[in-house]
């Protein structure tokens, strides 16, 4: 069996998920997964670039880094990518003023960007947010523009305690109704 070194033989950097690989969250906030913050430390030590990715949308990158420095981790916002920022500079770079649908714990991250006036919906894991009031306003949005524009920060369930609420069945439900609505009206 080759030594790591040769196995690892022109690899620059490795990519980390972050949530089930790092740590499992759950009650307490969560608890690492065993050996990984002595994994990630050997990594950083060694010539490796080492990042991070997440596709969690509840939590702002800062809650998150600030969560895996308490859980032992030596991390840094910058070496972490998430949905949030990620869409932020899809939205500077499309001049995309956005109808807000997300969880109070990643609203943070779109401080910097226009709401007013939305030409397009971004919508997340909003947790309690998925309310019949919301998400007509989302719809009614998406309705008024001529070219909708329908943003999602991933897919799955809205959060550990509520699995069976799922991000994806509204922004299909979403998306499918807007299509509907508009293939009438060109009718």
């Amino acid at each position: 069996m080759a030594a790591w070194g040769e196995r690892l033989a022109g690899v620059r950097g490795v990519l980390l998920d972050i949530s089930g690989v790092l740590f499992d969250s759950g009650v307490g906030g969560g608890k690492p997964i065993a050996g990984s913050v002595e994994a990630v430390a050997r990594l950083k030590q060694s010539q490796l670039k080492v990042r991070f990715c997440t596709n969690e949308s509840q939590k702002s990158r800062g809650k998150l880094v600030g969560l895996l420095r308490q859980l032992g981790f030596n991390v840094s916002e910058e070496e972490v990518t998430s949905p949030a920022p990620a869409t932020c500079k899809i939205l500077k770079e499309r001049g995309l003023r956005p109808h807000l649908l997300v969880h109070d714990g990643v609203r943070s991250e779109f401080d910097q960007i226009d709401t007013c006036n939305p030409n397009c919906v971004v919508v997340a894991d909003a947790g309690d947010a998925f309310s019949y009031q919301n998400m007509n306003k989302a719809f009614q949005v998406l309705m008024d523009l001529e070219n909708p524009v329908l943003i999602s920060l991933g897919k799955g369930p809205s959060d550990e305690h509520h699995p069976e609420v799922k991000a994806d069945g509204y922004v299909d439900n979403l998306a499918e109704a807007v299509d509907l609505l508009l293939q009438h009206a060109h009718k």
